[in-house]
């Protein structure tokens, strides 16, 4: 269902469903942009607020900047529906937890049974059989499904050359600080949508780089978490090794609160079988001020991004030094190594991975060579992925019971999981702290992406939590401060990253400036 004719339907209900649904009294508007969760749910308990009233606002706004952004790939049409069961939840005391009538868009490679869902690709355009465990999980809690996010088509799993932010279905997601510049990242619009208030929480994936990157171009908080702590069942795959999902938001709080519902195991995916039972069941309540004094924080610079994304690094050092961190200069080791060996183990397991997917859905491509055919006969998947190389060599790729490959992986995930957690052994280390992106290039579907940032590389192929928050601007464009640590440490990077963003906050609102002075 395209964007605009749902947008209309939506609207429409908002008359029917409650005469009167306003964001707030006109005696206590507030912000968008810097309400946080528990800021909603509390006007929402006085009577201020209503679910309906902030589902009809987020969609007000859709229907007003969406078109400089291209977030919105499509809009739920229950979307409305759900915050009115909300509503009516609130009214007899059967509310399910924070997420209760939160509107969260939903990157279009994750299964809704009431939407298509297409990661991006013409040839998916189809129902999937069920939802994701992840959508589940939002449903139960009350969360209100707003519609789904665009995003880099098959995850920039496809072109040699790729643009993050087009896709067949959504076309070209913008970056709202500056709309020629790139969101980055297949996450793109998940993240733009998030910064331009188009949704209170979204959700992104990633095998490397697609929730951190976009997060740090925009401005916005992304968490990466550790391999098994989110199921990934219903979620289009590249790599079962690699791929999670994750929250990303305008605030750390609102990605716990998130996250506290997305994480558990799942009978169906593997990965979620060592999540340990230790784990914290709400990651808001561990969001301390302070708990940056004392901490010992590895920060590893990255010039190769950049003297501005440096000086912004240079200025995040001093910001922890001065809330009672110890920092520590520092370079994992390996990194030329898994550069190299992680592109040929990838091909392998996308091959493998999105023939297991196609074989769930109940239309369309049932393999690789489905796609690659329906790609090469419709010109349309050709106007900016001018190519499908990757495709054509996952195709060729050897077998996953090829003993060359499982070579390759084993060093791969060895070396990963050595240059974080002998890092953090050397130098005594809480967490990594690294440049999350350069600032944002511009879109160029003939270049492509200038996306050659290794410092995810690290956490994505070990499986390791990486949360990303504002650390600065290079002008008018967003760099982001990324927290690494060892598996299952997703609680402490959270509180770091939020304790971070306390004592230096750097966020503002996008101004949706067009271009950047020559």
């Amino acid at each position: 269902m395209g964007r605009r004719p749902a947008l209309l339907v939506l609207l429409a209900a908002v008359l029917l469903l409650v005469p009167t649904a306003p964001a707030a009294s006109a005696s206590g508007r507030f912000d968008l942009d810097s309400a946080d969760i528990p800021a909603l749910q509390a006007r929402m308990a006085s009577g201020r607020l209503t679910a309906v009233g902030l589902t009809s606002a987020y969609l007000e706004r859709i229907h007003r900047l969406d078109g400089k952004v291209n977030a919105v790939l499509a809009l739920n049409p229950s979307a409305l529906r759900q915050a009115f069961e909300s509503d009516a939840r609130r009214r007899s005391h059967r509310l399910r937890g924070p997420l209760d009538g939160i509107p969260v868009l939903v990157k279009d490679n994750v299964d809704t049974r009431d939407q298509w869902t297409t990661a991006g690709s013409r040839a998916l355009r189809s129902y999937p059989a069920k939802d994701a465990t992840l959508i589940t999980r939002l449903r139960d809690a009350g969360a209100v499904i707003l519609g789904k996010a665009n995003l880099s088509e098959w995850a920039n799993f496809r072109a040699a050359k790729p643009t993050s932010g087009w896709s067949g279905v959504g076309g070209q997601t913008n970056n709202p600080y500056v709309l020629d510049r790139n969101p980055c990242g297949s996450s793109a619009g998940s993240a733009a949508g998030v910064a331009a208030s188009l949704a209170q929480v979204a959700i992104g994936s990633e095998t490397d780089g697609s929730i951190v990157c976009p997060a740090g171009m925009t401005a916005t908080v992304g968490h990466k978490p550790s391999l098994g702590l989110v199921s990934r069942t219903g979620v289009v795959p590249i790599s079962a090794e690699q791929d999670t999902a994750g929250p990303i938001a305008r605030n750390v709080v609102d990605v716990a609160l998130t996250l506290s519902v997305l994480q558990g195991r799942d009978p169906a995916d593997p990965a979620t079988s060592t999540y340990p039972s230790s784990q914290p069941t709400d990651y808001a309540k561990l969001l301390r001020p302070g708990v940056l004094r004392g901490a010992r924080i590895g920060l590893w610079r990255l010039p190769v991004l950049g003297p501005a994304t440096d000086a912004i690094m240079t200025s995040a050092r001093n910001s922890l030094v001065e809330a009672g961190a110890t920092v520590v200069e520092v370079t994992p080791p390996y990194q030329a190594r898994l550069l190299e060996l992680e592109f040929p183990a990838l091909l392998t397991e996308f091959h493998r991975d999105i023939d297991a997917y196609l074989a769930t859905r109940p239309a369309g491509p049932r393999n690789l060579a489905d796609l690659i055919a329906y790609n090469r006969a419709d010109p349309l998947e050709r106007t900016c992925f001018a190519g499908q190389e990757l495709f054509e060599q996952a195709l060729a790729a050897p077998p996953p019971t090829d003993p060359g490959y499982l070579a390759g992986r084993a060093e791969l995930s060895d070396l990963a999981r050595r240059s974080l957690d002998e890092t953090l052994a050397k130098h005594h280390l809480d967490a990594i702290a690294s440049p999350t992106n350069p600032p944002a290039w511009k879109t160029d579907c003939a270049v492509g992406d200038n996306d050659v940032i290794p410092s995810s590389t690290p956490a994505a192929v070990a499986g390791y939590p990486d949360v990303t928050v504002p650390a600065g601007f290079a002008g008018a464009l967003p760099v982001g401060i990324s927290f690494m640590g060892a598996r299952w440490s997703d609680a402490r990077m959270l509180a770091l990253a939020a304790d971070f963003s306390r004592v230096a906050p750097a966020r503002v609102p996008p101004r949706y400036l067009a271009t950047l002075p020559s």
